[in-house]
């Protein structure tokens, strides 16, 4: 499904990736040691350690830096105890370097691991509020979609802006109408549920995506965020602000699906998204700081 201008006008935050559960990766990790141990003292000379390696890496991926060093260390402990003595005739200087490539090994590993899952979550992430971008709340709604159409429950949509966002910059400057966007979109991670889906798509635009919610929830969700808006006395680029000083208009949709359930989804988002960016326009129209329902 495309979010486009012309079609469709990150609660969570961004979201992490899903693992193994950490028990089960610590009982992998545990039962390849033990695994490549034996076979370790069963074939002399043969160069098994090397496959130490990989529940080191393994641990590095499951539990980062500490997991990797932890099972280097077990790695190393388990090696020459199936070997011999560290320093035994004529290896001291390799079983040296086995120690420090696999102490290294977990490090690195470890490193990249973190790196890649940052650069995932910059990737998905609006840098002004640690909410969705728009590309991961496309990829998150055209998983809601379908799941709410096999378990025939409601979807609800939440569309909001910021009312009067340009004249809080013309009087404070557009520092302001950024802190103001971000303070916005903390309340907005505040209010909705854990499941919701919250993105920043605009300037000062929002949409939230909410599963398992009926229209009635959804009007009262909307509720709750508009009226936290209102009641914050916000500090805005460095200026405390009263009360009242930030309002929102809110728009709510939600699609109840049934056997009637069509099973293009990309249509029943693009239905959906119009029909909360109507009610969001109905309710600036009639004077803002509101909540209308499509």
């Amino acid at each position: 499904m495309q979010l486009t201008s012309s079609s469709f006008r990150t609660v969570s935050r961004a979201p992490t990736d899903a693992r193994l559960s950490r028990p089960w990766a610590a009982l992998i990790i545990l039962v390849a040691l033990a695994g490549i141990f034996a076979l370790d003292r069963t074939t002399g000379d043969a160069p098994v350690q090397h496959l130490y390696y990989l529940p080191i890496a393994f641990a590095a991926l499951a539990f980062g830096r500490r997991g990797g060093v932890g099972a280097a260390l077990a790695a190393i402990a388990l090696y020459h105890l199936a070997n011999g003595s560290l320093y035994s005739a004529g290896r001291g200087e390799a079983d040296i370097v086995q120690v420090v490539l696999f102490i290294a090994v977990g490090v690195v590993v470890a490193k990249l691991a973190s790196d890649a899952q940052r650069l995932r979550v910059l990737a998905s992430t609006d840098d002004l509020t640690g909410l969705h971008n728009l590309r991961s709340f496309e990829a998150r709604l055209a998983e809601l979609l379908p799941a709410a159409r096999k378990t025939r429950t409601s979807l609800s949509l939440l569309m909001l802006d910021v009312d009067r966002l340009k004249a809080l910059n013309d009087r404070y400057g557009h520092l302001t109408g950024a802190a103001a966007v971000r303070t916005v979109g903390a309340i907005l991670a505040a209010n909705v549920p854990g499941d919701a889906v919250a993105c920043r798509y605009g300037g000062d635009e929002f949409v939230v995506a909410i599963p398992d919610c009926t229209a009635a929830q959804a009007e009262e969700i909307a509720a709750a965020v508009r009226r936290a808006t209102n009641a914050v006395a916000p500090a805005l680029a460095g200026r405390d602000l009263p009360a009242g000083t930030l309002s929102i208009s809110i728009g709510v949709a939600c699609r109840s699906f049934g056997d009637d359930a069509s099973s293009d989804e990309e249509r029943e988002g693009e239905a959906l998204f119009r029909a909360a960016d109507d009610a969001l326009y109905r309710a600036k129209e009639s004077g803002r700081n509101r909540v209308c329902s499509a």
